[in-house]
């Protein structure tokens, strides 16, 4: 190869290289994580806003902990401004957990702490309710991570769905949570049911 050739492949070369990361660090990723490994955290959507989007990496180098980070969106004006928010059903860690926003309500943030005893989380969603609307066309996803220790990623998968809560298990051995988070729309008039 001649000496040119070789000057002129290698700032390509090496800005390939950089280009790729180690998928085994989270500061590759271009994400703002809301917490620290085995540190708790408050997550809150600004008012009139839901959670759309969910992502996790986990290390178990770092206490066999996660990070997260969230986003949010504003809700159709159709649906009004939220006339109540609350903190809802809290998990214990350790524990497989099922929580769906009471009062109709749709999940506009999550806090969550660190438990070093068994290396896992307490999650506890942030709920709103708008005015009287009802759930409709209610899913599940996938397994988030779809294995245990991957990274995880949830996306609503149309605009007008909204995260109600979820289904999560727990891993004793592995030490990870696998979440199925619970997807619905909402009516665009008030319904009579206090809590679907």
């Amino acid at each position: 190869m001649s000496p040119s050739l070789l000057l002129w492949t290698l700032p390509l070369l090496v800005s390939l290289v950089a280009a790729q990361h180690d998928p085994h660090d989270p500061e590759a990723y271009d994400m703002s994580w809301v917490n620290q490994y085995r540190q708790g955290f408050n997550f809150q959507c600004p008012h009139g806003e839901a959670l759309v989007a969910v992502r996790s990496f986990f290390s178990e180098v770092q206490g066999s902990d996660r990070l997260w980070t969230f986003e949010c969106q504003p809700t159709p004006e159709g649906l009004g401004e939220p006339t109540d928010c609350w903190w809802d059903d809290l998990n214990r860690a350790g524990l497989e957990w099922t929580s769906t926003c009471t009062q109709n309500g749709i999940a506009a943030g999550i806090q969550s702490k660190y438990f070093e005893a068994v290396l896992d989380r307490e999650w506890q969603f942030y709920c709103c309710r708008y005015k009287r609307r009802c759930p409709y066309s209610c899913m599940k996803t996938n397994d988030v991570p779809a294995r245990y220790r991957e990274e995880g990623e949830m996306i609503v998968p149309a605009y007008g769905y909204f995260i109600r809560g979820a289904q999560t298990t727990f891993s004793g051995v592995l030490r990870d949570r696998q979440w199925k988070y619970i997807l619905c729309r909402m009516t665009d008039q008030d319904c009579a049911f206090e809590n679907i």
